[in-house]
Order: C-alpha cells, then structure tokens, then sequence
C-alpha cells in the first residue's frame, strides 16, 4: 500500500499516514481510481485539534479489519478542512441534506464524479446510541451503490445540481440605521442573563460580533450622533460579555489563551483546542474594549492573549501555527484537556499539547491585524514588531509573482491547495492595520494589491478559480457569506475594500463593499450573530466616515503627548506617520496623506470627516470629540 500522505503539508494529513486505510489527498487521482474501479469515494475532512477526529482515527481508521473493508469497496481521501477550506464548505452544505448533526470529522460519500449521495459524522467501532457504527455504514453505502445505484446517481445529481444553485444573493438595500438597532436589540435578548455570552450550550465567543458592538457603540459625533441610547446598549452588552469570558475557564489563566467553545452554559467546561483564529479576533475585541473604557482586566486579558500567541503558537519562521491540540500526554496518559486543568507548577515538566504547525494565509492575517492594532493601541511597539515579523514571513513565503497566494505552508513547503477568498481578505486587513501601526505605506501597497486582484467586474472572485477539483465537477460554492466564527471571505474583502476607500478616496471601492453588504443585509440583520463583521461594516457604511491624521517631525525627538491621546480614538482610520512617511503614501496613490506636514516641528493632526477636513491642531485639546 502507497503512503500518500507521509510527505503532506497537513499535520493532519501526516497523522494518518500510518494507518491502514489507502488513503489519497485531495486531488484528481483518487477520483481517476474511483472511477477504474466503479466504486465510490469517501471523502473524510477533519483538522489536526478536532478531538473526535483523533477518536475516530484511533478506533475506526486504526482497526486493519475496517480499513480492509473499506479499501476493498471504496476509494478514501482524507481532508484537512483548514487546508481546502472550499472542499469542507462544499461538502459540508452538501451533508445538509442527510444529517442535522454537522460537525468534524465529516464522511461524505459520493459517486467517482464527486457528487454526495450520502454523509455522516463520527462513526465508532461498535454502534451507540445514534451513531451506528462504521462497519454498518459502509455496509448500508455498498449495498445501496451495488443494488440501486440508478436511485443513488439520480439523487446525487439532483443534490449536486441544487448546491450549484447557490449564489452570492441579490443585490438589495444597505440596512438602515434603524436595522442596524434591531440587530443590537436582538443580541440583547441572546444574552444569557445568567452566565453572560450569547445563547445556551455549547457556547461559543462568536468574536466577529464585538466589532459590530463596539462599532455601533462609537463614542462622541464620530459616528452614531443621535443613536446614544443603542451605542451605550451595544457597548455595554460588549463590556460586559467580555468581562465574563476573560474570567472564565474559557480563557486559559496561565498561557493566556482562549478555547473554541463551552460545552457547558456556565463556561466551566470548555472544548479544549485554542484555534488561531478565535484568539486573534478576541485580542482585536478586548483592544476594542479598552479603547472603549480603559480598565485593567481588559488590558490583563489582551495581553495573555499576546503571550500565548507569540510564545505557543508563533513558528520559528515567524508565522503563526493554526491551533493548538485539546489532547496530550499527562503522567503517561492520554487525556483530553488534563494538560490544560494543572496550574503553572503542575504544568512544568510535562510535553505541552501539540500544535499544528501549518501556517494559513488568512488566519495569519488577522493576527497580523490583532497585533498591530494592540500594540498601537496599547503602546506596546513590541507587539507591532511582532505583527510585522509574520508580515515578512507571510508576505515572503505565500505571495506569488503573480499578485496571487498561497493557502498555506509548513517549514519551507507550500501547499498545494487553492487560496480562498478568506486569505486575500483577511491578509489585506492585516496589513492595511499594520502599515497605519507602523506608518508604513509598503504593507498598504500589497493589501491593495490583494483586493485588486480579487476584483474582476466589480465583483470578488477567487483568482484562478479557486480549488480545480471541485471546479471541474461542478461543485464550487459561489457564496461564503455566514461569519459564526470569523469573518467570511466576501465580507473580509469587502471591508478592506471599504478602508482603501477611506485611504485613496477612490469610491469604487466603497460601491463594491456596499454591494456585498447590500446581498446579505436581509438574513445579516435576521442573524445578527452569524454576521457580526459584515454589520460592522454596514454601520460604517451607514455613518460619515472620519479619518485622523498625526504628521510627526521626521526627528524622534518631537512631543508624543499628542500621539497618546489619539491612540484610543474611535476614527475609521487613525494613522500616526512622519514627514517623510506621508510623502511616500501620496506617492503610493494614498490621497488621505495629501498635503499633510508637521506644522513648527509640533505632531499636527488633522481630522476629517467624510473627507471634509478640519483646520490642522497641534494642541490635544483642538480635537474634535
């Protein structure tokens, strides 16, 4: 038997090499073979962290007898969802159709063409309640392909037919300010009154919805001038919800970091993988929340999050890895977050949890973002430098001559995998966050270039297609739009589409943004919690965009009292850059920076609201509120 997936980028892929399925990656071999052979293909996705992947990996795929069985009758490929994000979404919509019980590992089964006919999750050795086993439902799909095949190839290319049918949306109105409103009142009435957070059990942080909290909660004029009431709501349902996490057992209290999920209403149980992507968006939501009300807690919990990022997950190259695993050996025994309930003595000694190493273009480009805003915001430059350092790396390694990206990498290798949406959206907010941090106008240059090269008839599309596979059969989902856990593809472009708008003044920029906005914006309102960062940015759509500007001496020597003072302003854009700093943005064909100099070797600021601008201050004291 060939070992396809000794040599894989993925972990996750690597921790299955040794198993006695035949396993293939994603790719157009295992279909070629699926189809000499006339049987089916189980499609198998899961992640390094997910901890019923490695259950169903130990009792399922280990056990020689299974995977003779399934070697015999199928063709099996293994996915990491976090590698082929598109490949998981595709099926994942697609197992919609024969199980309200969707979750990882995810085992699809469809005809050599790659059309579903049939989907599952866990499947143990020997049946339990409401999980048969894995023998009887590799039985029940052979049977069902050797004796009504016709039925099976029907069904599977009427499934395959309605998911080709999904669609980015129509186009519709913007939200109003009163939708907007609604949407807050309705994460009111989610909040448990109790134990704090949004609904029951599992619980998740749903991070994506503090930046529409803090956004609509805006202080002073510069945004909800008359809307006081619903911007002192959503700021405080914002402090509040925080406050209560950051103290709970979701947040680690000796690394610092936070876990995906509560299985418990009270928190006192969490899930325990710590996944790239929540920590990110939770050091951009409790910067936010200090910005908002300067108090300790927040700041002690932005700053463990730092710690666990920089010091677990950061690589040696610089790139973050994509999560941190809920299982390790503690005393000898393989336990599932035991490393995690021992204090920091207890923790000495024994092996950390295993992180997957693999470096995702986007979810790096969060904490790109996360960084740089927090160390601005905080005046921490070391926390800038660090977002900086993954920059390069990112930038170095998975930036293509072509303008286009790569997924992901793992050392020195890149995967082969397409990049999704997710990775130019989310790396291009990164680095517009980190050039405002830094006054560097170069990391705009390439997060400009990454929504350029995205937009094609005034529309976002994945470059080159996105995954050849699914592409070839029909099988690509032209629509990305929920947000449950971090921001979606569409939505991440659009909104550095909208702060490239506010740095060039260029509004095709802001059309495209209001476009995507404008093709959700009905369920968006409805769901306020699977859509928190696309109403977000439909409230800085809705509101009159102001832009702050401090030009400082070239000299290092000049007053920063000035600069503090706007560290922690609610501005849709807040740049501190020198003399010779904005000479280069105007000539990068960023017009915010146009005419903007120090004025009597004083930092100046300058303050404009939708692009009308105020004469320039040196004193604090001229700010507008």
């Amino acid at each position: 038997m060939v070992n396809r997936l000794g040599t894989a980028v993925s972990p996750y892929l690597r921790s299955h090499a040794d198993n006695p399925v035949d396993w293939y990656p994603w790719g157009e071999e295992a279909f070629a073979e699926a189809a000499r052979r006339g049987v089916p293909v189980l499609v198998s996705i899961g992640y390094s962290t997910c901890h019923w992947c490695h259950v169903m990996a130990r009792e399922s795929f280990s056990d020689p007898e299974l995977a003779s069985v399934l070697n015999a009758g199928f063709v099996a490929v293994k996915v990491d969802r976090e590698e082929h994000p598109e490949v998981d979404a595709s099926y994942l919509a697609a197992a919609g159709a024969f199980t309200s019980n969707l979750g990882w590992p995810l085992n699809v089964f469809t005809t050599p063409d790659g059309k579903p006919f049939h989907a599952g999750t866990y499947s143990p050795p020997v049946a339990m309640p409401d999980h048969p086993s894995f023998r009887q439902v590799l039985d029940a799909v052979s049977s069902a392909w050797s004796d009504r095949r016709e039925d099976v190839l029907e069904s599977a290319d009427w499934l395959a037919s309605a998911l080709a049918q999904v669609s980015q949306g129509s186009p519709s109105e913007l939200p109003s300010r009163a939708d907007l409103a609604s949407a807050v009142a309705a994460l009111e009435r989610a909040e448990d009154p109790t134990f704090g957070g949004f609904g029951t059990a599992p619980k998740f942080p749903l991070a994506p919805v503090f930046e529409l909290l803090f956004t609509m909660g805006g202080t002073g004029d510069a945004r909800h001038a008359g809307d006081q009431p619903v911007a002192a709501i959503a700021r405080e349902l914002a402090l509040r919800t925080l406050r209560t996490m950051g103290a709970s057992a979701l947040r680690d209290p000796v690394e610092g970091g936070f876990f995906r999920y509560s299985v418990q209403q009270d928190w006192a149980e969490p899930h325990y993988e710590r996944m790239l992507y929540d920590n990110a968006l939770l050091l951009d939501a409790y910067t936010s929340a200090w910005a908002s009300k300067p108090e300790q807690w927040s700041s002690l919990v932005a700053e463990g999050i730092v710690d666990f990022l920089t010091g677990v997950l950061q690589q040696p190259s610089g790139g973050f890895a994509s999560a941190q695993d809920s299982e390790s050996t503690v005393d000898g025994q393989r336990t599932e977050g035991g490393y995690y309930r021992l204090d920091r003595d207890a923790r000495v000694g024994q092996t950390p949890p295993a992180t997957d190493r693999k470096v995702l273009t986007g979810w790096n480009g969060l904490a790109i973002g996360a960084l740089a805003r927090a160390g601005f915001v905080f005046d921490r430059p070391a926390w800038i430098e660090a977002a900086r350092w993954v920059a390069d790396t990112v930038v170095g390694t998975h930036l293509l001559t072509d303008g286009t990206l790569v997924r992901a990498s793992l050392g020195e290798e890149t995967s082969e995998a397409s990049a999704a949406l997710e990775d130019y959206g989310m790396l291009a907010n990164g680095l517009l966050s980190l050039a405002v941090a830094t006054g560097e106008p170069r990391y705009a240059e390439v997060g400009r270039s990454l929504v350029d090269v995205c937009l094609v008839d005034g529309v976002f599309t994945v470059p080159g297609g996105g995954d050849p596979v699914l592409a070839a059969r029909g099988l690509r989902l032209d629509a990305d739009p929920s947000e449950g856990a971090y921001p979606s593809g569409r939505g991440s472009l659009a909104t550095a589409a909208y702060r490239l708008f506010l740095l060039t003044a260029e509004r095709s920029y802001r059309e495209v943004a209001a476009g995507v906005v404008g093709s959700v914006a009905e369920g968006a309102v409805a769901q306020p919690t699977a859509f928190g960062s696309t109403l977000a940015l439909a409230a800085r759509l809705a509101a009159e965009p102001t832009q702050l500007v401090v030009v400082t001496p070239d000299d290092d020597g000049a007053d920063r009292v000035l600069v503090d003072v706007v560290r922690t302003r609610g501005d849709d854009v807040v740049a501190v850059v020198t003399e010779e700093q904005a000479g280069r943005w105007v000539a990068a064909g960023f017009e915010l920076f146009e005419g903007r100099s120090a004025r009597d070797g004083l930092p100046t600021a300058y303050v404009c609201r939708d692009f009308v601008c105020r004469l320039p201050v040196t004193d604090p004291a001229g700010l507008p509120g």
